[in-house]
């Protein structure tokens, strides 16, 4: 099944390398896909707990969803994040 997510603190490449990285990481995602200009993220998944371990990861990044906190800890996170897809 496709599905997409509205992230917060979604700015650059950077971001979208690290973001991609780190979910292909997770077992049963796939096919991941970012739209910077919308926020989005886009990808496969086999169950609703793989939408969890997705949420979660993107927000232990600093890319939370429209629906959670965006606190001063997310800002900093995304941007380490950022940084960290922009050299690798």
């Amino acid at each position: 099944m496709k599905t997409s997510v509205i992230v917060q603190n979604l700015k650059c490449g950077g971001c979208s390398k690290t973001i991609t990285n780190k979910l292909s990481e997770i077992e049963n995602i796939s096919d991941i896909s970012i739209d910077i200009d919308e926020g989005k993220v886009s990808f496969n998944y086999l169950n609703s707990t793989d939408v969890l371990s997705v949420k979660n990861k993107l927000k232990t990044l600093g890319y939370p969803t429209i629906d959670d906190d965006n606190n001063i800890v997310s800002k900093a996170k995304s941007y380490v994040s950022c940084a960290t897809g922009k050299f690798s």
